[in-house]
């Protein structure tokens, strides 16, 4: 991969390609999702919980969450301690806007050390997200690692 191909914020690194792993990402649901992944890097968590719909629906590791307070009063402060030590590669990001419907579709490559381990591992996100009068909210996350 070139340099010349990539974009940066703080810890994560984005590939472009002409309409292939990257797309959609200039739509206000798109700026959502990645608002939010920044979010939860950067340690804030009232804006990260402010992009999610009351009755999110987050699966991860054959886990479910069945609202936004739920998982901030849950899971969210681990994993921001957590993405704050990892740098992310997103290797392909696919966002698609059907109406009052957005879907967000990522593969990453994780790497780096927590809690005295390494990790190095490639992850999938689905984001679904709706329209909700002018704001976009996410309703459902899941993550598989």
């Amino acid at each position: 991969m070139d340099a010349g191909n990539q974009r940066s914020d703080s810890s994560v690194s984005v590939t472009d390609s002409e309409k292939g792993p990257v797309s959609g990402l200039e739509t206000e649901a798109a700026k959502v999702v990645t608002t939010f992944h920044k979010a939860l890097r950067t340690g804030d968590g009232r804006l990260a919980r402010s992009l999610l719909a009351d009755q999110v629906t987050i699966f991860e590791g054959g886990r479910v969450e069945r609202s936004a307070d739920e998982y901030t009063q849950h899971h969210m402060q681990a994993d921001m301690k957590y993405l704050k030590e990892m740098n992310i590669e997103v290797l392909e990001h696919q966002v698609q806007v059907m109406g009052t419907t957005a879907i967000s579709k990522s593969r990453t490559h994780t790497k780096g050390k927590y809690k005295g381990k390494e990790h190095d591992n490639e992850g999938m996100e689905t984001i679904v997200l709706e329209k909700q009068g002018k704001l976009w909210k996410i309703k459902h996350i899941h993550w598989s690692h």
